[in-house]
């Protein structure tokens, strides 16, 4: 002992041998002559074996001091003056200096460090010696949690509730605490349960707002931050919540404004928000971005030497050695997916044969390890069609499935599974496996765990693949394909962001209603196919016009719910209108400002939460049980009351002519077998056509002409016919409702009609019946609901905004102001988009005469323009309501023309737009118009539209037949066919 204190004063070191040597022969002195007892002595070895083992660092040293402290540990110290207390610290130190050389047993070390723990947490030792203990502990688990991760499912419970209990015994330890939350986040992680995020999130924010003596905050705030980022992160990736990470963005970035330039924490807090602003997926806003995981840049790993590193070690150290090669382990998990020699890919199963049990099921890595074997497998199945191969990667998917939590990892085994399962019913035509492909789409993309967009996605595969093989699941998988392309938008904040999404979907998710509905007729479900176009159609429209349902008849009944759910509603439509094009969603260095996008993110699932629990009171209201649901068809069919809809349904697997008409069932045209391409090639054929020669062109005459009478034979004839069978009389009116290409086709001109006429004219569609378009059901019912002054001759507002370029516009200006009615006028420096616009409230028809604009790919930016080039867009129109509103001619180009790159079932133009805002009819333009045509049409329209003739019709649904009429007087001055066949009339 007196050689120790002499070593120890001196700072000499290596003497630990002489040490142990001279207190292992003391164990061997006479009883008479012994200076300590054999228990002392073993003691006093113990603890040179302890500071040996300091200083040499060798695995073998910590073992044997371990092995001697618990032998002391279970002897009856008492007796000898040895605190217990002293060897169960003694011990835990030990436990955590072996963790820390050698991680391989962590877990078992792990779990009898938290039993020694607890039991001094309820022994009389100081609290000095009790936070020296737990700071040992909490060291020895951030060790090993990497290990952990991988190796366990989760922390043990008495692992979480030793810390918890030392977190209350200990409250300013908070290294402590941060090790508990750390361990609540890993358990969370797992088992996706809201206390742990709760508890987790709790420990860090008392952290973070601990203030010590002179305000001065723990020295783990810094860990506290960065552990609100990864809370935040798992919320978002794992239950697919992204409001979470955004309030985490939102909060670092308050944060952020009040830390000081030298405040030490500064740098963790850029570091958390610039980590949680890289989570962010583009789809969340909209746009939907690939992501290559075969990592391409990354050399074919090393199988063969990885595999002879794991077939050395045992069974029960091989998670060390995978541990020790984790970094080679992951880099080996994506790259092997460009591997084409069989040689290769047999070493990678190999490999990942070793490694899979060397994780505990259900963890991440094992999974993904699960997933690379099942990837690996297919590729040598594929390379030499041996099904053995095939075989044994479903049987990885279909085991690892049954224990993987549900979460994105599980969504991505499910993919896998069903490409899988898919390759052996191609060969086998097995039923069993057919079946097992619909069970695991159905639980795939219901996975609430998993982004919306990508369970869509799938959705659309499921029910592709479903009717392609005709099984009975087929319109379940439609079903719930339409019911998320609806959440694809709901949780989507702004318009232009839910145009961008839907612009992004592939296209058989675009298509989705339109083969629904074909796989609806085919069963004769006529209704429901009816019912599934107008909900998957115009969703743009559809969204926003449930904004602005009308709240009259639920006022009635509780005026108070009306109000709430009005003003959510109000707020809800402002939010989706606000346009993000003009700033970047951040102010300042791009850190420190305002997030914009996140922020509406939140204001936005905020609102729908107190929409949908308000809609719910609603329902449960009697009369109100459909309250804002989708129309059903008896509600569908009004919109035939005042004649024949005609539905054009273009869809791949069959397409149909459907004719709703009052009082009788829906009626179903059958198409030729060529329908669906040639429709196709017509609108390919009219845009190619425009673009190469110009609209003045005798090519584009030609091809038009032609066009027209493909149409006629295609869709006219057959149409005319079964008006003719449903004694619908010639001049009636007819709508129709088109979809997909026929949107940019001009139906309303089909012909000509091998129909004499009494002048030797030819005759078109448009001679036979008066057309109009809708861009859906409900639009058209929405245009005819009843006014009190719509047989009030209505006062006009003329918007005009003449230039060298569009001198005819004076002439038109001319005709319309010497009309019999009062019409206010803003042309030049009036023109501007908020006159226009506060001009628009006053005045229920509306005549614009000026240039009309289309940006490409930006449907949102289709525009008016006025005065000093100042434009009105469409997104102007549409925040602006109009009740008053019945009729807007809108004599300008391509007012009726869908923006090239937006999607044809949107309707996104400003003729839709007007008739959205509150317009019941609407002139437009299907493409450029010739402006010398203005005058003489504007003319013979409001001739027509203001004669006796049509006295007793509301003047707003006069307008169908006075452009009628303007447009056969147009005709007779010999104009070329796309002159008149340009002019369209939507709505009632």
């Amino acid at each position: 002992m007196a050689r120790g204190d002499f070593h120890t004063l001196n700072r000499q070191q290596n003497h630990h041998d002489q040490d142990i040597l001279r207190y292992t022969e003391a164990i061997f002195v006479p009883w008479d002559q012994r200076p300590l007892t054999i228990v002392q002595a073993f003691l006093q070895i113990a603890l040179a074996l302890s500071l040996r083992s300091r200083e040499s660092r060798q695995s073998e040293d910590v073992s044997l001091c371990i092995r001697y402290l618990r032998c002391l540990y279970e002897q009856p110290l008492d007796a000898f003056d040895i605190p217990h207390n002293t060897i169960t610290a003694a011990l835990v130190a030990q436990f955590a200096f072996k963790i820390e050389l050698d991680p391989g047993n962590a877990i078992s070390d792990i779990e009898e460090m938290a039993n020694l723990c607890h039991e001094l947490l309820n022994s009389d030792i100081s609290k000095t010696i009790l936070a020296t203990v737990f700071e040992n502990f909490a060291n020895s688990l951030v060790a090993t949690r990497s290990l952990r991760r991988h190796l366990s499912p989760s922390p043990s419970e008495k692992v979480i509730e030793c810390l918890r209990d030392a977190s209350v015994c200990l409250p300013d330890l908070h290294r402590v605490s941060i090790v508990l939350a750390m361990s609540l986040l890993t358990r969370f992680e797992i088992t996706l349960l809201n206390d742990e995020y709760e508890e987790g999130m709790a420990i860090v924010d008392k952290i973070i707002a601990f203030r010590g003596p002179g305000d001065r905050p723990s020295e783990f705030q810094g860990p506290a931050l960065q552990l609100v980022a990864l809370f935040a992160m798992a919320e978002s990736h794992k239950c697919g919540k992204v409001e979470y990470r955004e309030k985490a963005i939102y909060r670092f970035r308050t944060l952020l404004a009040g830390a000081s330039p030298e405040d030490p924490v500064r740098a963790v807090i850029i570091y958390c928000l610039t980590f949680l602003r890289g989570l962010r997926d583009d789809s969340d806003f909209g746009v939907v971005r690939s992501v290559d995981f075969t990592h391409s840049s990354r050399p074919i790993p090393p199988f063969r030497e990885l595999s002879a590193s794991l077939s050395q070690s045992g069974s029960t150290s091989r998670g060390s050695a995978l541990m020790a090669m984790k970094d080679q382990h992951f880099d080996a998990l994506y790259p092997y997916l460009r591997i084409t020699d069989m040689a290769d890919i047999k070493e990678a199963i190999n490999y990942f044969r070793l490694a899979l049990p060397s994780f505990h099921p259900g963890t991440a890595i094992a999974t993904f390890t699960a997933l690379a074997l099942a990837n690996a497998l297919y590729k040598a199945f594929s390379c030499t069609n041996n099904i053995d191969y095939l075989n044994e990667s479903i049987s990885v998917l279909q085991h690892s499935l049954t224990i993987t939590v549900e979460s994105f990892l599980q969504f991505l085994q499910a993919r896998m599974l069903i490409a899988s399962l898919s390759s052996r019913f191609n060969l086998l035509r097995n039923e069993e496996d057919l079946d097992e492909i619909m069970q695991v789409f159905h639980v795939a993309v219901n996975n609430k765990h998993v982004k919306t967009p990508d369970r869509f996605d799938l959705s659309c595969k499921w029910a592709k693949i479903a009717r392609r093989v005709r099984h009975p699941c087929t319109s379940t998988a439609y079903d719930c394909a339409i019911s998320l392309m609806h959440d694809t938008l709901t949780f989507t904040p702004t318009l232009y962001t839910q145009h961008s999404r839907l612009a992004a979907v592939p296209n058989e998710g675009r298509i989705l209603p339109l083969d629904y509905a074909s796989h609806l007729v085919r069963s004769g479900r006529f209704d429901q196919a009816i019912e599934t176009l107008e909900r998957g159609r115009a969703l743009l429209w559809s969204e926003m016009r449930g904004f602005r349902t009308s709240m009259d008849q639920l006022r009635a009944a509780d005026s108070r719910l009306a109000d709430k759910l009005a003003v959510v509603n109000r707020d809800l439509e402002m939010l989706t209108l606000t346009d993000l094009s003009n700033t970047d969603g951040d102010s300042g260095d791009g850190l420190e400002g305002m997030d914009q996008i996140g922020l509406l993110l939140l204001k936005q699932r905020k609102l729908l939460d107190d929409r949908g629990k308000l809609t719910s009171r609603v329902r449960s209201m009697p009369g109100f049980e459909s309250f804002l649901k989708a129309p059903s068809f008896n509600n569908l069919i009004s919109a035939a009351s005042r004649g024949p809809v005609i539905v054009i349904n273009h869809s791949e697997w069959r397409s149909d002519i459907i004719i709703l008409h009052r009082g009788s069932p829906p009626s179903l045209i059958t198409t030729t077998n060529d329908f669906y391409h040639r429709a196709i090639e017509f609108r390919d054929r009219l845009i190619t056509c425009r673009v190469e020669h110009g609209l003045d062109s005798k090519r584009y005459e030609r091809v038009l002409s032609s066009v027209l009478g493909g149409l006629y034979d295609l869709v006219g004839r057959p149409v005319i016919e079964k008006l003719r069978s449903l004694n619908v009389p010639e001049q009636s009116r007819v709508w129709w409702c088109p979809t997909s290409v026929f949107c940019s086709l001009p139906l309303h001109a089909m012909g000509p009609i091998p129909i004499p006429s009494g002048d030797g004219a030819k005759r078109y569609f448009f001679d036979i019946y008066i057309p109009s378009y809708t861009p859906s059901l409900s639009a058209l019912i929405e245009s005819r609901k009843p006014s009190e002054k719509s047989f009030e001759k209505p006062s006009i507002l003329l918007v005009a905004q003449p230039d060298q370029s569009l001198l005819s516009a004076i002439p038109e200006i001319w005709e319309v102001n010497r009309l019999d009615a009062h019409v206010t006028t803003l042309m030049s420096s009036k023109a501007t988009p908020s006159g226009v616009l506060e001009s628009l409230q006053d005045h229920r028809f509306s005549h614009f005469a000026c240039h009309g604009n289309l940006e490409y790919g930006k449907p949102f930016e289709a525009s008016f323009q006025l005065h000093n080039g100042k434009r009105l867009t469409l997104l102007d129109l549409i925040r602006s309501p109009l009740p008053t509103a019945e009729f807007a001619f809108l004599s300008a180009c391509h007012t009726a023309e869908l923006t090239e790159g937006s999607i044809a079932d949107e309707a996104l133009h400003l003729t839709a737009a007007m008739q959205y805002c509150g317009f019941r009819s609407v002139v437009g333009t299907m493409w450029g118009m010739a402006d010398d045509d203005g005058p003489e049409l504007v003319k013979h329209f409001y001739k027509s539209m203001f004669s006796s003739k049509q006295e007793g019709t509301p003047y707003y649904e006069r307008s169908a037949r006075a452009l009628r009429d303007a447009v056969r007087r147009l005709r007779k001055n010999r104009v070329s066919l796309e002159r008149w066949v340009n002019f369209v009339h939507y709505g009632a």
